[in-house]
Formats: structure tokens, C-alpha cells, sequence
């Protein structure tokens, strides 16, 4: 027993560090958290009734009391479908289950080499990784509104980082069904094509096509209605003056409300996308597909007309790409100092629900606190740090051939992250008692 109790010490105070994080988060989302009552949710499963069990047109439903219907493709519906053979609140069980499911593999995508790199401890910082996003306001109202952002966000990550950036022949698969779902992925296409991946934007744009295809023959029906009226009936989603609309499109419409100018609102997607189409293809080319996923994320949802702030789940990543950066040794340590106070500022933003308390005061302090999300996109489509090939930085001692450098090679450099580790276990082992092992290589 003197034996094990040491090494139970370590993994006791972890399990109570994840249960305060955890209870604080509790706390956070029980005072903060809007409760939508899983709207959207409600929205998909009437109109499921409406077309499956009453035979009614998909598209001619709205949720009694309301303007709102049903706003997706007829792929979508046909997804959705098998929602009208079960109960209101094995719904509600699914839709929950589901994204809490893809969040998890979310995390370990993003922030999975990130955890390697430190040597920290997978369990225990994927669980308090996991309460932070829970935090994360477009995260949380995603999952109170039964929304589908997340399913979303799950299906391009996986696509992007271990199909395409693995070089499969299905990469661009994931991209083409999310897009097939919800036209807004779409801008992961123009991603692949942009940065010169044609196989997998090729393959991204057939599986869309196919995937949109097969619908018509399911629902021809539906999809006639769709493609010539209701994608085209803005009405339906609701006003772009709306303050959780944190599009451009909104920023211009508070700006000049009742008569927003629509030239101004071209005129910044357009310098969006030119900002975007730079940025990524330099990350592309340096090898950073997160980097690149992030930025199509943020431009995305900027050009898009509407993006409601439950669409910003593809901020995400930036976080992400923030933390990489943050903690990277390899940077000097002002450097990595200023980014993690960036990326603490943005994420603790985004989870202040801040545009909420300027509904319908677009003047004054109200143009910068009711746009706050939309100009903290801007500044991280600017900023966002994108990495650098080691052979591409400058120097001797960056030569990859060790036979023509007339300096150090990666291989002479010592693995201080190593070495940090093996002196921390070191001490750690002194303070429980047992026995150390000398430090090899140190």
C-alpha cells in the first residue's frame, strides 16, 4: 500500500481539478446559458411530421406562432426523415448524444497534436478541454437549439485532416456531404480549389452532387420547390438586423438600419475572400491544414448572408490554432505571450454573450458591442498565425541535409520538451518518495 498510494495521488487531484472545471462550467451555463428550448430541433421534427406522416410539402411548414420553417436541402430532410417515426424526446436524446459525440472527436482532431507535443496527459486534458468548449457560447447554443453545426464541423474536420491532408482518395468526401445537408460548407469546395487540391475538390463537388441528386429522385417533389423558391426566400431565416446575426451582412445592415447598402456589403466580402484566398493558400503551402481549415471557417461564416451566432461553432478551430501556437517553445516567449492573451481574450468573448446586451442599440458603444463577434473575426482572418516549413526558414542550422549544412541538423538539437519532462518526473518522484532513475540523456 506505501507503494501504490503515490502513484494514486497524482491521478486523485486530476479527477478533482476535472470536477471543479467541470462544476464551475455547470455553474457558467446554468446563470449564462440562453434556454432555446431546442427550437431548431423543433423546427426539423414538425416539418418531418408535416411531410412524412401527413403528407403535407416540407417547405410549405412553419412552427405554429411562428415565421420559421424549414430552410434546408431536400438531402437534408431525406437525412431527417426517420425523426417523424420516433418521440419528441428520443429526439431531443439523439440530437444531444450526437453532437456531444462528434464534439469529442472535434477535440482530439484539433488539439490532439497539441497534447503529444506538451507530453501532457491525454485523459485528463481532453477532459478539461472539453469543459471549456461546453463554455464555448456557439457551442452550447448549438447543442440548446438542436442544431446541426456541430455534425457539420465534425464531418469537414475529419475530411480535411485525415483524408485530405493524408492524401486518401476519398479526401473531400465529408466536405461534399455537409455541403449537400447545408449549402454553407460549401465554401470548403472553393477551399480545395483555391489551394490547388483538384482531386479532392473534385471529389467534394461530385459527392454533392450525387448526394443532391439522389434527393431529387426521393423527394422531386421537395426538391423542385427548394431550388426555385425557397433557397431564394430570405424571409424565412429571419431579419439580417437581427443581432445574432454576426455576419458582414449584418454589421452593414445595423450600421444603416432600416436601408442597409448592399454595394458596401459586396464590397467587404469581396476583400474578405481576397484576405482568405492569400492567407490560405500560404498556409497550404507551408504544410498548415489547420491553419487553412480555420480561416475558411471564419470566412465562411463572414460572406455568408446569414450567420446566426450558433454558426460560429467554425471559430473553433482558430482557438485552436491560437493554443498550437501559444504553446509552442519554439517561439520566443513574448511572442507566445501575447497570443495566448489574444486567444484568452477571443474565447472568453465569445462565451460573454456581449451582442445580446446591445439588442436594438446599434448607435454608440451599441456599433462595437452588438458587432463584437463579427470584428473579432475580422481581426483573426488577419492575424490568425499560420506556421512556417522548418526548411523554409532561413538560417544553416534549418538545413534538412545533413551532408551540405554547415551547422546543427534537428538531429543535434536536444529534445528540451524531453528533458523537461524527464526533470519534472524526477522531482515529482523525490516529493512521493520513490525511487529515481537518473535523468539519461539529459
Amino acid at each position: 500500500m506505501t507503494a501504490v498510494r503515490p502513484k494514486l495521488r497524482p491521478r486523485v487531484k486530476q479527477v478533482l481539478i476535472v470536477a471543479a472545471v467541470w462544476a464551475a462550467v455547470w455553474a457558467f451555463l446554468y446563470v449564462a446559458a440562453a434556454r432555446n428550448g431546442y427550437f431548431d430541433l423543433k423546427v426539423y421534427y414538425g416539418a418531418m411530421d408535416y411531410w412524412v406522416n401527413k403528407g403535407g410539402d416540407i417547405y410549405d411548414y412553419l412552427v405554429p406562432g411562428t415565421p420559421y420553417g424549414f430552410t434546408y436541402p431536400p438531402f437534408a430532410a431525406a437525412l431527417m426523415s426517420p425523426m417523424a417515426l420516433i418521440g419528441w424526446h428520443t429526439a431531443i436524446a439523439i440530437s444531444v448524444t450526437m453532437n456531444v459525440v462528434a464534439l469529442g472527436f472535434i477535440i482530439t482532431w484539433l488539439i490532439g497534436p497539441v497534447i503529444k507535443r506538451q507530453g501532457w496527459q491525454f485523459w485528463f486534458s481532453l477532459a478539461i478541454a472539453f469543459g471549456i468548449v461546453a463554455a464555448f457560447e456557439p457551442v452550447r447554443e448549438t447543442v440548446n437549439f438542436g442544431q446541426v453545426n456541430i455534425l457539420l464541423l465534425f464531418m469537414v474536420v475529419g475530411d480535411l485532416m485525415l483524408l485530405v491532408r493524408g492524401g486518401s482518395r476519398l479526401g473531400g468526401i465529408g466536405i461534399g456531404l455537409a455541403t449537400a445537408i447545408k449549402l454553407t460548407p460549401g465554401v470548403f469546395i472553393l477551399y480545395l480549389l483555391v489551394t490547388r487540391r483538384w482531386r479532392a475538390a473534385a471529389v467534394s463537388t461530385a459527392t454533392a452532387a450525387a448526394a443532391t441528386w439522389s434527393a431529387a429522385t426521393f423527394a422531386p417533389d421537395a426538391s423542385r420547390v427548394f431550388w426555385t423558391d425557397a433557397m431564394w426566400n430570405t424571409d424565412r431565416v429571419g431579419s439580417a438586423t437581427f443581432v445574432s446575426n454576426q455576419a458582414l451582412s449584418g454589421l452593414v445592415a445595423r450600421l444603416f438600419n432600416p436601408d442597409p447598402m448592399k454595394p458596401l456589403w459586396l464590397l467587404l466580402v469581396l476583400g474578405a475572400l481576397a484576405v482568405w484566398a492569400w492567407r490560405v493558400r500560404k498556409a497550404v503551402r507551408a504544410g498548415d491544414e489547420l491553419a487553412g481549415l480555420a480561416l475558411t471557417g471564419l470566412a465562411g461564416c463572414m460572406i455568408s448572408p446569414i450567420s446566426w451566432i450558433h454558426h460560429l461553432v467554425w471559430v473553433l478551430p482558430s482557438m485552436a490554432v491560437l493554443l498550437d501556437h501559444a504553446t509552442d517553445r519554439s517561439y520566443d516567449a513574448r511572442r507566445r505571450r501575447h497570443l495566448m492573451i489574444f486567444g484568452v481574450f477571443s474565447y472568453l468573448l465569445l462565451c460573454s454573450r456581449t451582442p445580446w446586451a446591445f439588442h436594438m442599440k446599434f448607435d454608440g458603444l451599441g456599433l462595437i458591442g452588438g458587432n463584437a463577434y463579427v470584428l473579432l473575426m475580422i481581426a483573426l482572418l488577419i492575424t490568425l498565425p499560420i506556421r512556417e516549413r522548418a526548411e523554409a526558414t532561413s538560417g544553416p542550422a534549418r538545413s534538412a541535409n545533413p551532408a551540405t549544412s554547415t551547422g546543427p541538423v534537428a538531429e543535434d538539437v536536444p529534445d528540451l520538451v524531453e528533458i523537461d519532462r524527464r526533470v519534472s518526473a524526477a522531482f515529482d518522484a523525490k516529493e512521493a518518495g520513490t525511487a529515481e532513475r537518473p535523468l539519461v540523456g539529459a
